[in-house]
């Protein structure tokens, strides 16, 4: 029985938060405590990160089924939400799981590593979801003549140096989710102090995540998709090239596509309010 670390804000419509590699819910809190106003949010620590216990081996199939049993019914909301007094340091175990159609009704968001978690419990567990955010993410995160994306050489790079130094692996990722922005420092100095929060995942669980990175190819789940599905890109990122996003739209025409042209990989944190704004209207429009 896998205890998984949740942190959960607020009232109203059900969203929940699954954050990238190497990160914790700490990354989200303050975004988290802003979405809150007018939703109830769910953040969790996928397993081996944060606060929540390791699985082995740390595949894109267990990590979905960890979270998706963990996950309560969909309750019943209200408009607008007081986030003063949120549900810090629980603990929810995996197993056994909800009921099937037990969480339905409930967005979820996923960023970059999180957004192909989210795209995989859409496929194989369609009841418990009624719309798809993916900030910052790509179905298929290597790059081909085809289809933007990261050089595998990137990704062998950071699993060959994760064995030798892990802290300077991890900070070399924190840089380059934010170069080329003008608040480089800045945010560098946000992501550091929010991801050390927590020590870092082990090697096997890092490993396993640059893993699912390199191989997992959910084009085919997006292209079938019939719920809605909000993708945001950022126009700077350098790890998700905001070329992917007519890529995503051609797989599956009724996406919304939304540009934040200043931001790169991390808007949440770069571009709050444009991020806000763009997930409260979908929450609005196209959620149950």
């Amino acid at each position: 029985m896998t205890k998984i670390h949740l942190e959960t804000f607020g009232v109203g419509k059900p969203i929940v938060l699954v954050h990238g590699w190497a990160m914790h819910t700490g990354i989200w809190r303050e975004f988290a405590k802003q979405l809150a106003q007018n939703y109830r949010v769910t953040c969790i620590d996928l397993p081996g990160h944060g606060r929540s216990e390791k699985i082995d081996p740390f595949t894109l199939e267990r990590i979905s089924d960890e979270l998706v049993n963990i996950i309560p019914p969909s309750p019943p909301f209200s408009k607008g939400g007081d986030c003063s007094l949120p549900s810090l340091g629980q603990y929810v175990s995996s197993s056994p799981p909800f009921e099937k159609g037990g969480a339905g009704g409930i967005c979820w968001l996923g960023w970059s590593l999180g957004a192909t978690v989210v795209l995989d419990i859409a496929d194989r567990y369609p009841e418990r979801v009624s719309s798809l955010v993916l900030l910052a993410g790509n179905p298929s995160y290597t790059q081909t003549e085809q289809w933007p994306g990261m050089d595998t050489g990137l990704l062998d790079d950071f699993a060959g140096h994760l064995n030798k130094n892990c802290q300077a692996t991890l900070l070399r990722f924190l840089s380059l989710q934010v170069n080329g922005l003008p608040d480089r420092k800045v945010l560098l100095k946000a992501l550091k102090e929010s991801v050390f929060e927590c020590d870092a995942p082990d090697e096997n669980t890092l490993q396993g995540g640059l893993k699912i990175l390199k191989e997992a190819d959910l084009r085919p789940v997006l292209s079938g998709l019939t719920i809605p599905v909000s993708v945001i890109l950022g126009g700077l990122d350098t790890l998700v090239p905001v070329a992917v996003g007519q890529k995503m739209q051609q797989l599956l025409p009724s996406l919304e596509l939304n540009i934040i042209d200043r931001a790169g990989h991390v808007p949440f944190l770069s571009h709050s309010r444009e991020t806000l704004a763009i997930i409260s209207r979908f929450m609005d429009e196209q959620c149950i």
